[in-house]
């Protein structure tokens, strides 16, 4: 088998960098995990394009008469945040589902808490922090209208990342629990250095397809033996 090609993120050819990251959900995340893993995928792009509104909604900010301090730091988080979410929190819950990892699973859930956290803090948009969150629109509406209302829009945005990050968290933690994963074989996987010996991972993969395949093929054949 040749070496996979990094695909991800898809650049322009024009731009002089390469993709760093392989990612492949239908080769790579065995069935039964699929729907789950493209789904935080898909909140990671809500992520991104949320700290993008944002920065439109700061830019309304500072013209509004609210300052350049915010919207330099939209500039920043959405720089500095977009990448480090997609590495910090999506890559390992990713690599987890792909090689049933038990310390990806914890890695997953101590950074994803995080942005859980931050994601409740813009939210509640704190005034100078860069976020156009509810304190921030609601206070801006004596100072200017149409600045106000086009805050609101990134500050909808921040409170639905909330919701859906504590849904996805809550989702993940059941199947991994229902799984029977746990701290102590994180642990084990660490202390072992399984988490990062490819032909573990691979292992792994394999049994976790295997297994779902006989499970398919079980329900299959009870359904035909079926009078």
């Amino acid at each position: 088998m040749g070496e996979k090609m990094n695909n991800f993120p898809p650049l322009p050819r024009f731009i002089p960098l390469k993709p760093c990251f392989y990612q492949d959900f239908d080769e790579e995340i065995p069935p039964q995990h699929r729907t789950m893993a493209k789904r935080i995928y898909y909140l990671w792009m809500l992520n991104s394009i949320t700290l993008a509104v944002n920065l439109i909604g700061c830019l309304a900010w500072m013209i509004g008469g609210g300052g350049a301090v915010n919207f330099g730091l939209a500039i920043l988080w959405l720089i500095l945040f977009t990448p480090c979410s997609y590495v910090c929190w999506f890559r390992p819950i990713y690599k987890a589902f792909k090689t049933d990892s038990s310390f990806s699973f914890m890695a997953f859930f101590f950074t994803f808490m995080a942005q859980l956290v931050i994601s409740i803090i813009q939210a509640v948009g704190i005034p100078g922090w860069g976020v156009c969150g509810w304190i921030a629109a609601i206070s801006f509406f004596g100072t200017n209208v149409g600045s106000a209302v086009v805050m609101l829009i990134p500050t909808i945005l921040f409170t639905a990342m909330s919701v859906f990050s504590f849904i996805a968290l809550s989702m993940v933690h059941k199947f991994y629990r229902g799984s029977g994963g746990s701290f102590s074989k994180a642990q084990e996987e660490w202390t072992t250095g399984a988490w990062k010996n490819p032909h573990v991972q691979q292992a792994a993969q394999n049994v976790a397809v295997g297994a779902a395949q006989g499970g398919h093929d079980a329900a299959r054949n009870a359904v035909l033996s079926h009078p």
